[in-house]
């Protein structure tokens, strides 16, 4: 299949084109970075999902909304707009088999920077409206929500043994997930799944079920 990954340069993006990749698919990806992945079913375009000139790329059969930002001042636009824009332009389509749409746990709780949460809760919404709209192509549309991801976006808190500490005292499970791990659910939610549509599901070790957010 087509796959159309957005924010693959790092990160749960760069982790879900790999599996896609790993799996015999044809990824493109979309991201404001340079690509880090070499493969010749690999294909890459600079661009901000937000505000830039969206490429013409026909064919896109799966679509992975990941691109976002946090506490940035642009968080609506890039994590809510900027998904808007691409799923309409790429997956509101006749020919589209699912999009698959990274939101977050703090579209639940709540318990993050205002203006993260509220995009993400928006994306979790706008994901149940394409879900309906791409029902008539047989088409399904689902979100994960990760709670903590081992990446570098949260290194600040990672490398504080303090914040981690309290951190872990918030969290059942006393882990975080991995990239590679939130890219097995996309991947299954994405390629696998045909009969679950319109859910997001949790994906957080346990934390949302309290919600005291340390940073």
């Amino acid at each position: 299949m087509k796959v159309l990954i957005t924010g693959s340069s790092s990160g749960i993006g760069k982790a879900a084109a790999e599996k896609f990749l790993d799996c015999g698919h044809e990824v493109a990806g979309l991201d404001i970075l340079a690509p880090s992945i070499t493969h010749p079913r690999y294909s890459h375009t600079i661009v901000d999902v937000a505000s830039g000139e969206l490429p013409n790329i026909e064919g896109v059969q799966i679509l992975v909304n990941n691109a976002g930002v946090q506490n940035s001042g642009r968080d609506i636009d890039v994590n809510l707009k900027g998904v808007i824009r691409v799923t309409e332009k790429y997956g509101v389509r006749r020919g589209i088999q699912s999009v698959l749409f990274v939101a977050s746990a703090s579209a639940s709780t709540g318990a993050e920077f205002p203006e993260y949460a509220a995009s993400k809760g928006g994306v979790v919404s706008y994901m149940k409206n394409v879900a309906l709209r791409i029902a008539e192509w047989g088409a399904t549309a689902n979100s994960v929500s990760p709670g903590g991801v081992t990446t570098a976006l949260n290194d600040r808190v990672m490398r504080d043994p303090k914040l981690w500490k309290q951190i872990m005292a918030e969290t059942p499970l006393k882990k975080w997930a991995s990239a590679e791990e939130i890219a097995e659910w996309i991947y299954f939610l994405a390629a696998a799944n045909k009969s679950m549509t319109a859910q997001d599901l949790v994906i957080d070790n346990g934390e949302s079920a309290r919600a005291n957010f340390i940073w």
